[in-house]
């Protein structure tokens, strides 16, 4: 079994029982007790689980049946480093329209927390992350869609709207030169475009799984993007198109990100960003 399918499996069983000793998950899947310690150091890292002596309990932030979502745990790692350099690009913004998507919570579970900060997303997930903390959040509204516990609908669409924000921070299923920044279910699309009319600059963050990837439908082209901030598994030749096309792209290593400038006519600058 691959690390990741066992923790998916150990999330799953704090989840069902609510709380859970380590010798009976390291005798239930036939491991050590110190694998078994090591994947919940992981599951509390990323917010889903808070260990307690001998065990851990469960401090899931989704409502929805952890089987069916095993894509929180995949690219963990990138997500984090992801969402630290987008956090980094983010300071001194005093509004912020959120996206939906695992790695824009990675993000919100890294943004500092400021009394002059406000954030409005459709994320129920994003704003119960902020809400306990020193920011102002407003949510959406409108239908939640429960699979992915999203704001959906006209009335979403309607309120997202409303603001004017400094930067918008966003996910993507899919990321492509040739159809720019893509959702996989229309009515999250909707409400996301609505979000960006009225902000300044868009901040796209992205593991390299989605690079090449064209999802149903189309939020942003590639012209309205100011930055994509992405980790070293991206595909070299998207994203030298995408770079053609005049977007800036940060590549996260574990240690350094590297500024990519756009090949829109000028010379590519490389350094530590």
């Amino acid at each position: 079994m691959l690390a990741v399918e066992r923790r998916l499996k150990v999330l799953e069983r704090v989840a069902e029982d609510q709380a859970i000793e380590v010798s009976t998950l390291a005798r239930d899947f036939q491991v050590s007790e110190m694998t078994i310690r090591r994947d919940l150091r992981r599951l509390e890292r990323d917010g889903f689980v808070r260990r307690t002596y001998g065990g851990a309990t469960t401090h899931l932030v989704r409502t929805f049946e952890v089987g069916a979502n095993a894509r929180t745990l995949h690219h963990a790692k990138e997500k984090r480093l992801i969402a630290r350099r987008a956090a980094e690009l983010t300071v001194g913004v005093r509004s912020m329209f959120l996206g939906i998507g695992t790695t824009v919570e990675h993000f919100a579970r890294l943004l500092p927390a400021r009394e002059d900060l406000m954030v409005i997303t459709p994320s129920l997930a994003v704003a119960s992350l902020l809400g306990t903390r020193n920011v102002r959040v407003i949510i959406a509204g409108g239908l939640v869609r429960q699979d992915e516990l999203t704001c959906i609908g006209a009335s979403a669409v309607e309120a997202v709207r409303r603001y004017n924000t400094d930067t918008a921070v966003i996910g993507a299923a899919g990321l492509s030169a040739k159809r720019g920044v893509t959702e996989l279910d229309d009515r999250d699309a909707d409400v996301i475009r609505g979000g960006l009319e009225r902000t300044e600059r868009i901040i796209v963050i992205a593991d390299g799984s989605k690079f090449g990837n064209v999802a149903m439908s189309t939020v942003a082209p590639l012209e309205q993007v100011s930055v994509i901030v992405t980790d070293v598994s991206a595909d070299a030749e998207e994203l030298e198109r995408i770079e053609r096309a005049g977007c800036e792209i940060v590549v996260c290593a574990a240690e350094t990100a590297t500024s990519r400038a756009p090949r829109n006519g000028g010379a590519e600058v490389r350094g530590p960003a």
